[in-house]
């Protein structure tokens, strides 16, 4: 098991910490399996037959004949209440063990990533346990808020999934451990390079480029240290593989060729080619937005023809808070660690903003994946939503018939970017913002469902509109994906409206 494994690991590394961990684990097994649970209520999983609700409880019947049986389902809690379910008359308090008894195709491999996800929870809990008290108030810079994000994902069972990080490199690398990492600097002749926007001169040395490399990158795939050209000190973002230079310079997006939650975290060739020109269109957008969204700019784009040995150079989100004014720029996932979004009126105004903003994106033809790490927004000193930063542009929707509609330019690009298809475009917002980032924030289905009527009156008039808000929302099947390695792509489920 992971968890005694991580155990063992920490004695040696960081024994100061096993205490905080084994008090972590019984939380971290609970989170763990409340996103579970969440999968096996709502996804459409080929092996569960049927569902039937009681009062408080939920019961599933497998193809195996066997009954699965738990508390009732919350689609957006983002507290662990599932702390055991029963299993044909069999209690389980632990993803993995129960993933491995339902015996159901690819389950062996899932279950190994739910052992894994646990103990990187407890981790990184502990690591926040044993804090010595630096995270009182808030942050000195911005992009500390990203570090107080120790759960990572609000729903996906691998919320914590490492795999292929040793102990030592988690409190190392990972963000909620607050280290400081030195990213390596690998030169590459510039004739060997794919290159979009204006990549810096202090990355140049003569005719090579220097390209940002994470070091468990150089380590486990490039097989270098990949610091013979120098280095740059930075802090871990939520991302992980996206870190801020200690000089304050633009964010370095690197190449991480592991598996996190559900994705390896390389750079595809197509990014790099896209990213000026989709840098260039979303500035075209933004002006459409009356001031209430920036979007952070893509600066420069490099890769080696690979994607293992590729960057981007990102503005960093907080300079769009208006200097001197004592704003502040939060990452719509850190929100519940400034306390604001207890409060329903709060709630109901960011609601206001962030679904008028979406919308307005989707009519005039790009949807967002604005979930709460792509998705920040700029506080008040009173803690006001003001407006809202949207980074990292990899992965947007462009509709070329709904931007022609509205006299906007089409960016001269192709591929997965590009589709007029208005069930691709809705899930991708709908399912970031609505499902993720607004959910999670409000953090049960009732409060998401006052949210979004207080903020009703206020959303433009349009058929997406109408779609969210007669429709069933589309969430991503993040188990039924992780149980089907021969699918590629998203799959779907739908959720009821959160609307009362």
């Amino acid at each position: 098991m992971a968890e005694e494994a991580v155990a063992a690991e920490l004695g040696l590394v960081r024994p100061a910490l096993a205490g905080a961990y084994a008090a972590a684990l019984p939380g971290a097994r609970a989170a763990v399996l409340t996103r579970l649970w969440r999968a096996l209520a709502y996804e459409p999983l080929p092996w569960v037959v049927a569902r039937e609700r009681g009062r408080g409880s939920l019961a599933l019947t497998l193809a195996d004949g066997a009954r699965l049986e738990g508390p009732a389902p919350d689609p957006y809690a983002t507290t662990a209440y599932v702390d055991a379910v029963v299993l044909d008359g069999r209690t389980y308090r632990q993803a993995a063990r129960l993933m491995t008894a339902l015996a159901v195709p690819h389950g062996t491999a899932f279950a190994a990533e739910l052992d894994d996800s646990t103990a990187s929870l407890a981790l990184s809990r502990a690591g926040r346990a044993g804090a010595d008290g630096d995270d009182e108030g808030p942050p000195a810079a911005d992009w500390q808020w990203e570090q107080r994000v120790v759960d990572g994902h609000p729903y996906h069972p691998n919320c914590r999934s490492r795999p292929g990080f040793s102990v030592a490199e988690q409190l190392a690398y990972a963000p909620e451990h607050r280290p400081v990492v030195e990213l390596g600097l690998v030169a590459v002749d510039r004739e060997e390079c794919l290159v979009g926007g204006e990549w810096p001169q202090r990355l140049r040395d003569g005719r090579r480029l220097l390209v940002p490399v994470h070091p468990w990158q150089a380590q486990h795939v490039l097989k270098t240290t990949g610091t013979e050209a120098g280095t740059i000190t930075a802090h871990p973002l939520m991302a992980l593989r996206t870190l801020a230079p200690d000089d304050g310079g633009p964010h370095v997006k690197t190449a991480l060729s592991a598996r996190l939650t559900s994705s390896v975290r390389d750079i595809s060739v197509y990014s790099i080619e896209t990213a000026a020109a989709v840098s260039a269109f979303a500035e075209t957008l933004a002006a459409r937005l009356e001031g209430r969204l920036h979007i952070t700019r893509t600066l420069g784009a490099v890769s080696a023809h690979s994607p293992d040995l590729a960057a981007v150079l990102r503005e960093p989100p907080e300079r769009y808070a208006a200097a001197g004014t004592g704003e502040r720029v939060v990452p719509v996932a850190a929100l519940a660690e400034t306390g604001l979004p207890g409060s329903a009126a709060w709630l109901a105004r960011f609601a206001r903003l962030a679904l008028g903003v979406g919308l307005r994106a989707l009519e005039l033809g790009v949807a967002l994946e604005a979930h709460g790490q792509n998705l920040l927004v700029v506080l008040s000193p009173a803690g006001e939503p003001l407006r809202l930063v949207y980074r990292d542009l990899a992965d947007i929707r462009i509709s070329p018939a709904r931007l022609a509609r509205h006299g906007m330019p089409v960016p001269p690009i192709s591929g997965r970017l590009v589709t007029d298809d208005e069930t691709v475009l809705r899930r991708k917002l709908f399912g970031s913002l609505v499902a993720g980032a607004l959910g999670a924030t409000a953090g049960s289905a009732a409060a998401l469902g006052a949210a979004l009527s207080a903020a009703v009156d206020v959303l433009p008039r349009t058929a997406d509109t109408e779609a969210l808000l007669s429709e069933p929302l589309p969430v991503k099947a993040l188990t039924l994906m992780r149980l089907s390695p021969g699918t590629p792509g998203d799959q779907w489920t739908d959720l009821g409206s959160p609307l009362p």
